[in-house]
């Protein structure tokens, strides 16, 4: 793997406080506008907050993925939600913290200790986490499957 990538994302203004982003490389696009907490914003539609959560939190899932893989980490289900505070610190406005809440499903007989300490690793090697300013705050969650018997 090379050590320099570039992402290129083009955004188009529509009307209003709307607009498109695409790239070149992908084969959706994305409808982005001003969230509805600000003025003129736009309610139902992706912002840039929304987005920037949302690169934390999917960050962290794939990372995830490729940590439990080179582990041969066998699970069963993960989902995770991710919280991203808007403030405004010193007369900016500024995501201050975002809050990962993974919850990964093992089962019965799956190394937990292990388990945990893949979501820590993955939390800690996420590429856009270690990107931005704001404070991860992780709260880590394993369910363990249970089985369900019929008669």
């Amino acid at each position: 793997m090379e050590n320099i990538h570039h992402y290129e994302v083009k955004v188009k203004w529509d009307a209003d406080r709307k607009g498109t982003m695409t790239s070149p490389v992908l084969n959706s696009s994305i409808e982005v506008a001003t969230p509805p907490e600000f003025p003129k914003g736009m309610a139902g539609i992706w912002s840039p907050e929304h987005l920037l959560v949302a690169a934390v939190n999917s960050c962290l899932m794939t990372t995830f993925l490729a940590i439990a893989e080179n582990f041969k980490f066998d699970f069963i289900h993960f989902e995770s939600n991710a919280n991203g505070k808007l403030e405004r610190v010193d007369g900016k406005y500024m995501i201050t913290e975002v809050e990962l809440s993974p919850v990964l499903t093992i089962a019965p007989d799956a190394d937990k200790e292990k388990a945990l300490r893949i979501l820590e690793k993955s939390e800690a090697a996420c590429l856009i986490s270690n990107s931005v300013k704001a404070a991860i705050v992780f709260k880590p969650m394993l369910k363990i499957e249970e089985a369900v018997l019929f008669n």
